[in-house]
């Protein structure tokens, strides 16, 4: 089923008795708040950003010259990957500079111009309530929210916590809308200097810039919380509460992840120590990007670069799945959302040739969710080939109920303004894979990415297809696993363990 959906597309709501929807969980009459943050960055109304891309190291001077000449003003250049980011209002700009001795592909980032996109009302978390948090009776050594966190003992985050926190010396970056380094539950663990605010595509260290603004989404707030909430006696747990945790802003206040921003979110993740990013996005205005179109493949080549240049610096880099229920591995998806900045136009693409990025890059680990009886989420992509590990993302409790005392089949996280609440989606999934290899780094301090990616692999707990899938339980099938126990199109290698994390 294809619905229409937020640009920050991983986190969504679950009613009861619906398998998908359009928009986050509401708590009617509730507000979320968040810290200040700084105004966003105003354009020429005329312009659209463009990414050009060179030889890494290769940003000549006749190329800026060019740039120039072709009424481009360059924003940001990345000498190290060859990523140039210009602002123009020639509408001829692109086609142009691809012609130039040098330039390799060159796209624009968005069919809209560049001026500070206005709020979007996509509605708030189900938060909870001052007498939601009084009804929670935590046992010894349990945080007061942790009885209401399924999702912990579905991966043995609960008994990893007896062998391990994981170590301050690991920090997981949170590539999303913003962390509020505020939160009671996150100041503890919260990594300043890896921290930033990428939106424009160029780095913005201003103190709290990372932060979400009040009226922009807590998705990013939640999830840090989930991966590294302290275990200091307030509210919840992460799934590595010992490790660190970085907020590097990448959307625009209207929910934008536009190329630039992501470009330099990856890249300022290589250059400042960071072991592990998550990703719980795609990137705008493509819900896919195909290789056959040259602004697309400017695009995709040009993420591509920043995630690969991160993971050679040393990170693990985990990806969302999406939450449309596609297969991922199919022969022709529709795609009805892109361009999702100006008018969509329904088309018909081949996953093998059109991306989801940063999901189906090349070294990504790719995350699809489960709900409370550890099968597929209702929502979640899948494909075999296409998913790597399964995690904790939620679903309809009408679908896969929680065991008592947990009576939401949601994910609890961390919100603006130390607050609490259910999200859902591949988007809380992700975090915990990356909480779990967060965990992995902390045991092997001097592991390189590929060897903490083939560990998180090995250690998950094999899962086998769910055949036949009907989740909704109406008689018909609602998608089909292809594998073996072992490595299949709904689980990947299997669902993430973090006891073996701590213990392997």
């Amino acid at each position: 089923m294809t619905v229409p959906h937020p640009r920050y597309r991983r986190a969504l709501v679950i009613p009861v008795g619906m398998a998908m929807a359009t928009s986050l969980a509401f708590l009617p009459g509730v507000t979320a708040s968040a810290a200040p943050a700084p105004a966003p960055v105003t354009a020429d109304t005329t312009s659209l950003s463009y990414v050009v891309n060179v030889r890494p190291g290769s940003d000549t001077e006749q190329v800026r010259k060019a740039i120039a000449k072709a009424g481009g003003t360059i924003v940001m250049s990345y000498h190290q990957i060859g990523v140039i980011v210009v602002h123009s209002a020639n509408a001829d700009f692109a086609r142009t500079i691809r012609k130039v001795r040098g330039v390799q592909s060159a796209g624009s980032t968005r069919t809209a111009p560049l001026p500070a996109q206005s709020t979007t009302d996509v509605g708030t978390p189900k938060v909870l309530t001052a007498g939601d948090l009084a009804d929670v009776d935590a046992v010894e050594g349990q945080d007061p929210l942790q009885p209401l966190q399924w999702d912990l003992p579905a991966i043995k985050a609960d008994k990893a916590h007896e062998k391990s926190l994981g170590s301050d010396k690991v920090t997981v970056a949170v590539i999303d809308t913003g962390v509020d380094d505020t939160h009671p539950d996150i100041a503890p663990n919260f990594d300043r200097e890896a921290s930033v605010n990428c939106v424009t595509g160029k780095p913005d260290t201003t103190d709290g810039a990372w932060r979400p603004g009040a009226a922009e989404s807590p998705h990013g707030t939640h999830v840090a919380g989930e991966i590294a909430a302290a275990k200091n006696g307030v509210g919840m747990t992460g799934v590595a509460p010992g490790v660190k945790v970085s907020g590097i802003k990448v959307s625009t206040p209207a929910g934008f992840f536009y190329t630039e921003a992501v470009v330099c979110g990856f890249v300022w993740a290589a250059e400042h120590g960071v072991d592990v990013t998550n990703n719980s996005y795609y990137t705008d205005p493509w819900y896919f990007n195909c290789k056959n179109d040259p602004d697309q493949k400017a695009l995709v080549e040009a993420i591509t670069r920043a995630s690969k240049y991160a993971e050679r610096k040393g990170a693990v880099n985990v990806a969302a799945a999406g939450n449309e229920n596609y297969d991922l591995a199919a022969d022709e998806i529709t795609d009805p959302v892109s361009p999702n900045d100006s008018t969509p136009t329904e088309r018909v693409i081949d996953p093998s040739e059109c991306y989801d990025i940063p999901t189906q890059l090349p070294g990504m680990v790719t995350v699809a969710a489960t709900g409370a009886k550890g099968l597929k989420s209702s929502f979640s992509n899948h494909g075999l080939g296409v998913i790597d590990i399964a995690a904790p993302g939620g679903d309809s409790t009408a679908y896969q109920t929680p065991a008592p005392p947990a009576t939401s089949g949601l994910i609890l996280g961390t919100l603006p303004g130390g607050r609490w609440g259910y999200m859902a989606g591949t988007s809380m999934a992700s975090p915990h894979v990356a909480g779990v290899a967060a965990l992995i780094k902390s045991t092997h301090p001097y592991a390189p990415p590929a060897l903490v990616k083939a560990l998180l692999y090995a250690e998950a707990d094999g899962t086998a297809c769910t055949d036949p899938y009907d989740i909704d339980g109406d008689g018909k099938v609602d998608a089909v696993c292809e594998g073996p126990k072992n490595y299949n199109g709904f689980y990947g290698w299997g669902t993430a363990d973090a006891l073996d994390a701590v213990t392997r």
